[in-house]
C-alpha cells in the first residue's frame, strides 16, 4: 500500500522560515540563562546523528526499551487489542515502530515528526515493510495540537511516544504535551484513547553522564549542530568552533543538563538582532528527566492520563507504560 501524501502542519513566513523556529530562538536567547528548546535539535542532520546516537554503548535507553518491545509482544497485543490507529509523535526513524506494529495488528499507522525529509523517508521504508498498513504521515510540530488525517476517522487510537522524549520537558511543559496529545488523540474519536509512553529511569550518575557525553563525540556534535541549523535556516552568525558542549546531572531535579558553552567572549547576530556570551556562559539546549514509577504515574495523571501497565528491562533501566486518556471529573 503506497504511503499516503504528508499532511503538512507547519506555520512559515513568505520566505520559507518557521516562525515558531525564529520565535524560540530569539526569545531563547534574550533571556539571562539562554536556552533553545530541544525540539530544534531535529533537522535532517541531527536526526541523522541521534539515530547515531542510538547506537552508542554508552547510550543504553534505546537497548533497553528495544528489550521490552521485544519481550513483551503478547502483554502489548493483549492490553491494546487490534485494529487501533498508531499515532507517533516525534517518529524520527520509526526503528522502534516495526517491533509495536508487529505486536499489535493495527488498522493504520500515522508518524508524526518536524523533520519533513525524515518523515517521508522513514515513512516509505515502513510502508515497504508494512504493505497491508496504510501509512499516513504527517509534518507538524506535536507539542500543538495537531490535525489527524482524515484515514483514521473512526478508529480507535493508540499514541506511541518511545524514547524518554517526555524527559526532554520541564515539568509544567510536559504536562501540557500530554494535555495536547490527549486532545489530538481524542478528537473525534469514538472511545477514549491509549498512549504507550517512554520514561528512563533515575540510576547511578556515572551512567548518566556517559549517555549524554559519549567518548566518540556523537551527542557533542548533535548538540552544535543546532547551532549550524540556526545559522542556515535564520541568518546566524555564530561561531560554531567557539562553543563547547557540556553534559551535567541535576540530582536536585533528577535530570540531565546538557548545555553549550561559550569557549570566549562572543557577539553574534541573528535575522539581524545582536547577541553577546561572556566567557564561560551557556545556552541551555536540552533537560533529560529521569524518572521513579511514582513520578512518572504523578506525571501522566497531570496530563490527563490514567497509568494502566508498567513494563520494565531486565536491569530496570527504563519503562514503557500504557495509560487511557483520564474521563474529566469535577471532584477530587
Amino acid at each position: 500500500m503506497p504511503v499516503q501524501e504528508a499532511l503538512r502542519i507547519i506555520d512559515e513566513d513568505d520566505s520559507g522560515i518557521d516562525r515558531a523556529f525564529r520565535n524560540d530562538v530569539l526569545q531563547g536567547l534574550s533571556h539571562e540563562q539562554k536556552a533553545i528548546p530541544a525540539r530544534w535539535f531535529y533537522d535532517e542532520r541531527g536526526s541523522e546523528l541521534f539515530e547515531e546516537i542510538t547506537k552508542l554503548d554508552e547510550y543504553y535507553p534505546t537497548r533497553a526499551e528495544t528489550e521490552i518491545l521485544k519481550g513483551n509482544g503478547a502483554a502489548f497485543a493483549e492490553a491494546i487489542g487490534a485494529g487501533a490507529a498508531v499515532v507517533e509523535f516525534g517518529s524520527g526513524s520509526s526503528a522502534k515502530t516495526p517491533l509495536l506494529l508487529e505486536a499489535i495488528d493495527p488498522a493504520a499507522y500515522v508518524p508524526i515528526d518536524i523533520s519533513g525529509d525524515f518523515l517521508r523517508s522513514s515513512s516509505e521504508q515502513l510502508a515497504v515493510k508494512f504493505p497491508s498498513i496504510p501509512v499516513c504521515p504527517v509534518e507538524a510540530d506535536f507539542t500543538k495540537k495537531v490535525t489527524m488525517p482524515r484515514a483514521i476517522a473512526g478508529m480507535p487510537r493508540l499514541g506511541f511516544f518511545p524514547g524518554s522524549t517526555i524527559g526532554n520537558l520541564v515539568p509544567r511543559t510536559a504536562v501540557d504535551l500530554l494535555r495536547e496529545m490527549r486532545e489530538t488523540l481524542c478528537d473525534g474519536a469514538d472511545r477514549p484513547a491509549k498512549l504507550l509512553i517512554g520514561m528512563d529511569r533515575v540510576k547511578d550518575t556515572a551512567v548518566l553522564e556517559a549517555a549524554y557525553d559519549d567518548a566518540r563525540g556523537v551527542t557533542g556534535a548533535f548538540n552544535l549542530n543546532v547551532l549550524d541549523r540556526i545559522n542556515r535556516e535564520l541568518e546566524g552568525t555564530l561561531p560554531v568552533d567557539d562553543f563547547v558542549h557540556r553534559a551535567i546531572w541535576n540530582d536536585d531535579i533528577a535530570r540531565i543538563e546538557m548545555h553549550l558553552e561559550a569557549r570566549r567572549d562572543l557577539a553574534f547576530t541573528i535575522c539581524e538582532r545582536r547577541f553577546t556570551m561572556r566567557k564561560g556562559e551557556t545556552i541551555h539546549t536540552e533537560n533529560s528527566h529521569k524518572y521513579t514509577r511514582r513520578s512518572a504515574n504523578a506525571l501522566l495523571l497531570a496530563g490527563g492520563w490514567t497509568p494502566v501497565t508498567h513494563w520494565r528491562d531486565a536491569q530496570d533501566r527504563f519503562m514503557l507504560i500504557l495509560a487511557e486518556a483520564s474521563p474529566f471529573r469535577m471532584a477530587p
